[in-house]
């Protein structure tokens, strides 16, 4: 089995549209939830989000032609993937050849804002004012296609759908690809621009979003107060090598992927297993493979903020590593700060893991004032702070029972 390592990164984010002015907003605990900014917010019955601002495509080489063939997904994944390949320095042809290079991004909904634009016409002006660029536009797996005709990856093109698990699906399906010899390298990670008025309408119905209307109120992981998770939106990439590779091109190492898991409750299509056993065997799983022994551990915690999936997240992390290590865990839920970036969300957590092992530093759970009691461990509240971790897992979880778990190791 071949070694993989992460040696390139880029992210669209409510916190910033680069590597660094997000890690440093999120240390400082900046919490980008805010009134809703894009939308009518008088008409839907939430009333906060945490939107990407002040992105413009232009700024990542994306030309006019692109943005006008892309749904805002699509775009988001793009601009990271730039920003990862420069990060990376990999360069096609001279590094690696084009069928050995691979992409797997993902996203929870796909090209939902143009669904709803393209089907407003429909009503409106009838099928003949339906865009020939629908189809292409909407699916959930143009984003990889797109990013791969960008950076000419020719391998394995595997776009994950696995609902607020896919981007740590995605990430750890890549992991596979080149640890089993399928790849040299993937492009990796997941995106979503899923704020609109049929997503939040959707979500709201089925009491998975926050109603709060103050935006240092709606959020709360782990909090007594929590009633449901609060939008967010963009795109985390990494790209993830062999390990001789990138050793032999010189290339900067951020971290060692060394452990996944991949297991499905089976059990409801929203709700999650109260006795957590299926998210327990997924973070036993990349702990086992990551051959955890103790080690200095940061666990990106999935945290929503709703009612049910913290405390039996908390449950999960104590039934897989043992009620004493699991208190010397240090944990954090970062959406208490993004929100809930969905399909995005996983991949952007990778990159604050990838971050806290580079920097020793851990970022915080914000509005963390009343701890649920079932929740009772060492989950960050209010500041960041200095932990030199070892190693780190990210939690995430999905609708439809997806559990996936991936561990990096400092290196």
């Amino acid at each position: 089995m071949k070694r993989v390592v992460i040696t390139g990164m880029g992210c669209v984010t409510p916190l910033g549209n680069n590597i660094e002015t997000f890690w440093s907003e999120l240390l400082k605990g900046t919490c980008a939830i805010k009134k809703l900014q894009k939308l009518d917010a008088e008409k839907l019955p939430v009333k906060v989000a945490a939107e990407v601002m002040d992105f413009n495509p232009e700024d990542f080489g994306i030309d006019k032609a692109m943005v006008r063939h892309n749904d805002r997904y699509a775009l988001y994944a793009i601009a990271a993937a730039t920003q990862a390949m420069k990060d990376s320095g990999l360069e096609v042809g001279k590094d690696i050849d084009s069928s050995r290079f691979g992409c797997a991004i993902g996203s929870g909904t796909g090209g939902i804002q143009t669904f709803c634009r393209e089907h407003t016409s429909l009503l409106e002006a009838g099928p003949r004012r339906v865009s020939p660029l629908f189809i292409p536009e909407m699916i959930a797996n143009i984003a990889s296609g797109n990013v791969a005709i960008v950076f000419h990856a020719e391998g394995p093109n595997l776009p994950v759908v696995t609902a607020c698990a896919t981007g740590t699906h995605s990430i750890g399906e890549a992991y596979r690809m080149i640890r089993e010899g399928r790849a040299d390298a993937m492009i990796t990670g997941g995106a979503e621009a899923a704020i609109c008025d049929i997503a939040i309408a959707g979500f709201a119905n089925s009491k998975a979003l926050s109603t709060s209307e103050d935006p240092m109120a709606a959020s709360l992981p782990f909090d007594l107060r929590r009633k449901g998770f609060v939008m967010g939106e963009g795109s985390g990439v990494m790209i993830l090598e062999d390990y001789d590779l990138a050793r032999k091109r010189g290339a900067h190492i951020y971290a060692e992927v060394c452990g996944y898991g991949n297991t499905c409750d089976a059990f409801h299509y929203t709700a999650p297993r109260a006795d957590a056993k299926c998210a327990t065997n997924a973070i036993r799983l990349a702990l086992e493979e990551a051959g955890f022994k103790g080690e200095r551990l940061y666990i990106n915690a999935h945290g929503t903020g709703t009612p049910l999936n913290d405390k039996t997240e908390t449950l999960a992390i104590k039934q897989a590593m043992g009620e004493a290590a699991a208190r010397q865990a240090v944990i954090s839920s970062t959406k208490s700060m993004l929100g809930h970036m969905l399909g995005a969300t996983g991949a952007i957590e990778m990159i604050i893991c990838a971050l806290t092992l580079r920097d020793g530093k851990v970022a915080p759970t914000i509005h963390l004032d009343q701890p649920d009691p079932d929740c009772d461990l060492d989950y960050t509240p209010h500041t960041a702070r200095d932990f030199g971790a070892e190693m780190t897992i990210s939690n995430s979880f999905g609708f439809g029972g997806q559990n996936a778990c991936v561990a990096l190791r400092k290196i």
